[in-house]
């Protein structure tokens, strides 16, 4: 639930910023929805199918399977030569992120089921089992707000579907969900791990072994406390120096500006922080 809130707000943001500005996306779908760890937000890609609305110079918009039914409509008559009268709007895309959004709650893809014929006649029931099947997520978590702002999305008619911008103010936003154990391999940590800093020999000479955890706590102190800080000799992680900061802002700061630093006469290059088991 952290993850598609998360996810949901993210997206809406961007598409309500591009709404605004009078373009819609046309082609939202995973695939172009990608995740920053090093921002901690999920970012909208792949304007190939965008287009200003009221200019729609596409005929042939969004994926199968998260094409809303008047760009179904439009595509069809397209095909059979004959023009459409519904243009396509922004609200294209918020049919497409609300079956994004039913995806990740359910696990399954749906590109069957919204183009089935019970789909059409009652999308809002199939929307109910789905939710009726996934109930016991956590009985602390209101699911049907979820369930609500992904109605609120798929309104057959283009006119009745919510704007980007109402959708943010969904109580869905209002709960402060905390990520589970697998959502934390997405976000940053406070430990940080520092590659090519010490050579075999340095790890052999004590003192120049100690001479060098100094220098690199010295430095590393300038970005946070540190709260420990490791420099394996052995395997696993032999040579490796593991840094572990009270909070995970400041190992981020400390990444950015720990890259190419000198400890000793010894250049480092450094990775992304991350979770230790």
């Amino acid at each position: 639930m952290w993850m598609i809130q998360h996810c949901a707000r993210d997206v809406l943001e961007a598409l309500a910023f591009l709404h605004h500005k009078g373009y819609v996306h046309a082609d939202l779908k995973p695939r172009n929805i990608l995740w920053s760890a090093e921002e901690e937000c999920f970012k909208l890609i792949d304007f190939g199918l965008s287009f200003k609305e009221g200019n729609q110079d596409v005929k042939y918009i969004q994926t199968d399977g998260y094409r809303a039914p008047e760009a179904e409509l439009q595509n069809c008559l397209a095909q059979a030569g004959l023009q459409s009268e519904t243009e396509c709007t922004s609200a294209v895309d918020l049919w497409s992120l609300g079956i994004v959004l039913l995806e990740m709650f359910s696990g399954m893809k749906l590109k069957h089921t919204v183009q089935s014929q019970e789909w059409k006649t009652n999308s809002s029931a199939i929307i109910d089992r789905i939710f009726a099947s996934e109930g016991v997520v956590n009985s602390a978590i209101p699911a049907y707000h979820l369930r609500d702002l992904i109605k609120s999305m798929l309104h057959c008619d283009q006119g009745k579907r919510a704007s980007a911008e109402k959708a943010l103010c969904s109580p869905f936003f209002s709960i402060p969900f905390a990520p589970h154990i697998e959502d934390l391999v997405m976000l940053p940590t406070p430990v940080l791990r520092l590659l090519n800093v010490l050579s075999d020999a340095s790890l052999q000479c004590e003192e120049e072994y100690e001479d060098i955890l100094e220098d690199i706590r010295e430095e590393c102190q300038k970005y946070g406390p540190v709260v420990s800080l490791l420099i394996p000799k052995e395997n696993p992680g032999k040579g490796q120096v593991f840094v572990e900061y009270a909070n995970a802002g400041d190992s981020k700061a400390a990444q950015k500006m720990l890259t190419g630093k000198i400890f000793d006469g010894y250049k480092k290059g450094l990775r992304h922080s991350e979770i230790l088991y």
